[in-house]
């Protein structure tokens, strides 16, 4: 062995001494591991304490939530409760409620329809106990990234317990709590096929209707074991929104939805692709029911009604008016909807040119904005179909130009009702440049934005609307309820387009109501309140909103008020007489391309308005066809377009009548303002303007025109004065010209050789005529211009009279007679004696019209002294006819004399 032996105890000291000399190891300290431990129990027992607080805490919670949750009532699942309408008076007008539905048992359902509603509204129907985790899971983490409501989790049996027992109009976490405790337990009496056979029957489908039976027969005509697949999907897409997926309304969001569903179906293993996509690509428009042969309804009141249905469901959509027993109290006046109806149905109050005609009226509570009565289609056998009045956007022609053009140029820039447009020429500021015309295509240049309203001008409309500035014309519809999602120059004159088809009468006619409400704005409702099946009470009567200054709603009303009583207005047709109100008309044109494409005659119109208000009502009427091609006749032809304004005027008559109606009351912030009629810019009318020059404006206080006319500070002297000898009569001749001498009268005197003047007389005639004339004699006239204090410059006028011929010894037939004793038939002699004394005769009566005395029969001058004395009352009295010795201006203008004529007539005129 080469190892040296050891013994036992030598092996064992050699150990101990090889370990002595060895490092010592480091040890970990012992209490540092030992506090780790117990951290991690304490988080351990803080974690576990509060898992079972928040356990307790949620019980507690969910306790308290919902112990007050409804008992689970059978009668409750079977029964539903119809809704009451009421009138403005709250007397019940109506009834609405589940009669229109047809009841399906479970095992009448094809497997179809069953699966397009279980892979749409709850694809684990089967496999949970009516609380989904999966879906609530999602729902939750969607809750709180996106806010709560966001998205919600409910099964088809919270559905139907939603359905059954609530109806708040809002969600909140005690309601989806109760939710959830009434599905457990009715998952826990019934099974579910029992809860799906409620859910399908109790289910809101639109069109006044709950459960997919009467849906299939209603939309499709068919039973359900008939629908297709894409009919069956359709059904199915529906009860997320019944309104706005239905397909008679909205064919294009129904399809879209429908899709969706037969891709949920194809999801979740229903149907193949092949089946999805072929079913996708069938016409939803061509299975429906054609609008001719859809359901009809005899219910009264049906455009007034659906109106209320359809405000109820946008706001609380949660609401269901059919099952939920709703006592809806509403702002219908039942004479004013009674009226409406006659004029719309019957026809003999206001004749329609055919059948395809239509209206849509809308009448409001000028100061609450209440809908009084709708006048929605003219076929009363309709059931709830399109209404006209509130479904039927169309371009607004003219009647947008208070709202767009004179309201935002009052409201911003405070113009007074005077305030100068041009008419003329003009372009839109497009890169076409294209033109814009006014519908006679004339233009009329300088007038003021009243009498531009009134007469219905598009180009000074454009002018008003660029002045006020494209965003403040918005601004100012958007007060008005009327948002515009664009603006263009063509919106000034109703030309809207691109995102902007038009707007509804209801809306036109809560624009105009807040004209006549003092610029306050109250959006058109139909319910006032509503009440709930267990006594809550829900107020729908919108807040009032000041729309615009009171100055630019009196302004504008006051202007508008010269659309229907001015002679030039646009609106005569709409007038009621003695009834203070205001209005506007509205026309709109066809395109060329229309013009051609449908062969549109000249004059031709798509739609015709008239909207107007007085301080009681306000009403929006529009009149045209469904089909654009259909052509309201110009007024040259007939009166298509002016059925709008008949029936504005039939229906105001009658619902004013017995009703005192006040005149528009100008507020503080106006002043009215005395204008020269005919100035450009508006002046002020001075203290020399005839009162026949001046006229009533309005403007905002402190900001009058400043400037004062000097146009009637002096009058405008004669015109066109002359002078000339009659030979053949022996008479001098004076006439003269003046433009308006409804206030004029005019001082004319006499110098004969250069002598001293003589007045002759004050005439407001603008002729005379003086007979036997002294020979060879010059008259020289003045002629001067007064009215009241003021006075013209003098015009002269003056003619020779030749000398006269020896005369030639008159026969016993030629004698000198009386002619006031002597008949016709007396005076005999040569024609040209008979001429001679008639000549005496008229010459005198002549003179003695003008006020030159007792002239009849006697010599013309003894005849001009006589007259001389008389008075100018005694003058007045005897002025002859107006137009008897009217002179031709034309031929006064144009007449040309020879030299020797110019010897004997001369004419000369003073400034």
């Amino acid at each position: 062995m080469t190892d040296k032996y050891q013994t036992r105890e030598e092996r064992r000291k050699q150990l101990q001494s090889e370990n002595n000399n060895k490092k010592p190891k480091e040890k970990k300290p012992k209490g540092k591991k030992k506090g780790a431990k117990q951290i991690f129990k304490r988080i351990f027992l803080v974690l576990i304490s509060l898992g079972i607080i928040g356990i307790i805490a949620g019980a507690i919670t969910f306790a308290v939530m919902v112990k007050d949750a409804p008992e689970l009532d059978a009668n409750v699942l079977k029964d539903s409760i119809s809704s009451t309408i009421y009138d403005m008076d709250d007397k019940p007008i109506e009834k609405i409620g589940a009669v229109n539905r047809d009841y399906v048992k479970y095992e009448d359902i094809p497997d179809l329809v069953k699966d397009a509603f279980i892979a749409t509204e709850d694809s684990r129907f089967f496999k949970h106990h009516g609380i989904d985790p999966i879906r609530l899971g999602g729902a939750v983490i969607a809750n709180f990234t996106n806010g709560f409501g966001s998205e919600g989790a409910s099964t088809i049996t919270q559905q139907v317990v939603k359905n059954f027992f609530f109806n708040q109009p809002q969600k909140t976490l005690s309601r989806k709590a109760q939710e959830a405790w009434l599905a457990i337990q009715l998952e826990r009496k019934y099974t579910k096929q029992e809860i799906f056979e409620m859910y399908v029957n109790k289910i809101f489908m639109s069109e006044n209707m709950s459960g997919v039976k009467t849906a299939a027969k209603v939309y499709f005509d068919k039973d359900l074991d008939e629908l297709t697949l894409p009919e069956a999907a359709m059904l199915a897409g529906m009860p997320q929104a019944p309104n706005a997926y239905n397909p008679f309304k909205n064919p294009d969001r129904a399809e879209k939805r429908r899709n969706i569903v037969l891709s949920l179906m194809n999801q979740h293993g229903y149907i193949s692709d092949s089946e999805m996509k072929e079913a996708q690509a069938a016409s939803l428009t061509e299975s429906i029911v054609a609008e001719d042969k859809r359901e009809t309804s005899d219910m009264k009141y049906d455009p007034f009604i659906k109106q209320v249905i359809s405000e109820i469901e946008d706001k609380y959509p949660d609401v269901n008016v059919y099952t939920d027993g709703l006592e809806i109290h509403t702002t219908l006046d039942t004479k004013a909807q009674d009226y409406v109806d006659k004029v719309m149905y019957e026809g003999n109050v206001v004749e329609f040119p055919d059948e395809d005609f239509q209206a849509g009226i809308s009448l409001l509570d000028t100061k609450t904005g209440g809908i009084l009565a709708l006048g929605g289609d003219r076929d009363p056998d309709v059931k709830l179909g399109f209404n006209y009045a509130t479904e039927n956007p169309r371009q607004p022609g003219s009647t947008i130009k208070p709202i767009l053009d004179y309201g935002p140029a009052i409201e911003y820039l405070k113009w007074g009702t005077y305030e100068t447009v041009e008419d003329k020429p003009t372009t839109y500021n497009d890169t076409a440049k294209t033109p814009i015309n006014n519908f006679d295509n004339k233009f009329l240049g300088s007038m003021s934005i009243r009498e531009a309203l009134a007469r219905s001008r598009n180009i000074p409309a454009l002018e008003a609307f660029r002045a006020a500035g494209a965003d403040n014309a918005q601004e100012f519809a958007s007060n008005l309820g009327i948002k515009l999602n664009e603006m263009y120059e063509s919106y000034s004159i109703g030309g809207l387009g691109g995102k902007d088809e038009g707007i509804t009468s209801l809306q036109l006619a809560g624009a105009y109501s807040a004209f006549g409400n003092e610029g306050v704005y109250n959006a058109p409702h139909s319910v006032r309140y509503f009440t709930l099946n267990d006594g809550t009470k829900i107020n729908m009567e919108p807040e009032s909103e000041v729309a615009m200054q009171d100055y630019t709603a009196f302004m504008v009303t006051d202007m508008m008020k010269s659309v229907v009583n001015s002679a030039y207005g646009t609106g005569s047709t709409a007038n009621v007489p003695g009834l203070p109100m205001a209005g506007k008309t509205g026309t709109t044109n066809y395109s060329a391309d229309d013009i051609q494409k449908y062969n549109i005659p000249a004059g031709a119109s798509p739609d015709a308005w008239f909207a107007g208000y007085t301080t009681n009502y306000t009403m929006a009427v529009w009149t045209g066809y469904a089909k654009r091609q259909n052509y309201l006749r110009s007024n040259t032809v007939s009166n298509d377009q002016r059925i709008a304004q008949l029936l504005f005027k039939n229906i105001m008559q009658y619902i004013s009548q017995d009703v005192e109606t006040a005149d528009f009351k100008m507020p503080d912030s106006v002043e009215k303002v005395s204008i020269e009629k005919g100035t450009y810019p508006a002046r002020l009318a001075s203290s020399y303007t005839p009162s026949s020059q001046i006229i009533s404006e309005y403007a905002v206080k402190g900001n009058i025109v400043q400037k004062v006319s000097e146009k009637y500070n002096k009058l405008d002297p004669a015109k066109n004065a002359k002078a000339s000898y009659d030979k053949d009569n022996d008479a001098v001749n004076l006439t003269w010209s003046y433009g308006d001498t409804s206030d004029v009268k005019f001082d004319v005197s006499v110098s004969i050789n250069g002598g001293a003047a003589e007045q002759l007389t004050t005439t407001s005639d603008t002729s005379l005529k003086i007979a036997k004339p002294d020979p060879d004699s010059t008259y020289t006239f003045t002629i001067t211009a007064k009215s009241s204090s003021m006075t013209s410059d003098a015009v002269t006028a003056s003619v020779k009279v030749p000398a006269k011929l020896e005369e030639q010894p008159a026969t016993d037939e030629n004698e000198t007679v009386d002619d006031d004793t002597k008949t016709d038939d007396e005076n005999t002699g040569t024609e040209e004696d008979k001429k001679n004394n008639n000549n005496g005769n008229g010459n005198g009566n002549n003179n003695s019209n003008n006020g030159n005395g007792n002239n009849n029969g006697n010599n013309g001058n003894n005849g001009n002294g006589n007259g001389n004395n008389k008075d100018d009352e005694e003058a007045d009295e005897n002025e002859p006819d107006e137009n008897e010795n009217e002179p031709d201006e034309n031929e006064a203008d144009e007449s040309t004399q020879t030299e020797d004529a110019a010897d004997q007539s001369q004419q000369s005129t003073t400034p």
